[in-house]
């Protein structure tokens, strides 16, 4: 993809606001209906994920829609079926749940840089497209999203976030250690498309060297694979302020106030 082809900002935003006020109707539909709905956003690091997942929560209510970002697993968590923390976060009745990274870490990073056996290994690859069945007949709407970048574009992304301090934390050892496994961890994924991309809970592949082009493809189908309506919200009226009874506000002095840090700003 050049540098033609990436989207003008104006576009962009214009385009991503309007999709943004689709997935406030969809969370309400969710709400209303009592459905349960997860997406899935997987993909090299740097590939955009995080910044897909921040656009679609922005104008959401974090009590419907929820991210599960999960740390590494405690050592009780090792000793349980590897599903069981995943399912933990599962969404109840209408809820959406954003995985970001999910159950295919098995397939991802433990599987290339060794923290599990084969022997796990295979047992995911074979138990996956079971699990995800069960979760697709008991009612929940998968959604899964791999987002895929160049070798060059994320380069660029892990040297930018080198030099900026506010998104260094951002590079992890895994990070630096993916870009000399490039190659492996392209076998991995094709491995995993084979067994795990089933007409139950397919895979869907989103090009994200433009992060913006990214940002509204994927949400834009997202959009179009729910079949979710527009729920008419309640009519609610402000009702008229109260006469006052005679409460007085306690002195200034008696309390304390954060200084007025934005006052300096105006100088």
């Amino acid at each position: 993809m050049g540098k033609t082809d990436r989207l003008a900002k104006k576009p962009y935003e214009r385009e991503l606001l309007r999709l943004q006020h689709e997935l406030v109707r969809l969370q309400e539909w969710v709400r209303s209906e009592g459905v349960r709905l997860v997406v899935v956003f997987e993909g090299r690091d740097a590939a955009g994920k995080g910044g897909a997942i921040k656009r679609v929560t922005e104008y959401l209510n974090p009590r419907i829609a929820r991210i599960a970002a999960l740390p590494a697993p405690t050592e009780r968590q090792r000793g349980q079926w590897y599903f069981q923390r995943y399912v933990e976060q599962l969404p109840a009745a209408g809820e959406i749940v954003l995985f970001d990274r999910s159950w295919y870490n098995r397939a991802g990073v433990e599987h290339v840089m060794g923290f599990c056996t084969e022997g796990e290994y295979r047992l995911f690859l074979h138990q996956t497209p079971l699990f995800e069945q069960m979760l697709v007949e008991a009612g929940i709407l998968l959604r899964k999203y791999w987002f895929s970048v160049s070798d060059t574009e994320q380069e660029k992304r892990f040297r930018d976030r080198l030099r900026d301090p506010m998104r260094r934390w951002k590079l992890s050892p895994m990070d630096i250690e993916s870009i000399t496994r490039w190659e492996e961890y392209s076998r991995a994924k094709d491995v995993m498309f084979a067994h795990t991309d089933i007409p139950e809970s397919p895979w869907y592949v989103v090009e994200s060297d433009d992060k913006r082009r990214s940002r509204v493809n994927m949400i834009a189908h997202l959009l179009s694979t729910v079949p979710y309506l527009a729920i008419e919200p309640p009519k609610v009226e402000l009702p008229p302020r109260p006469a006052s009874t005679g409460y007085r506000r306690p002195p200034r002095d008696l309390q304390t106030f954060v200084p007025d840090h934005a006052a300096k700003l105006a100088d």
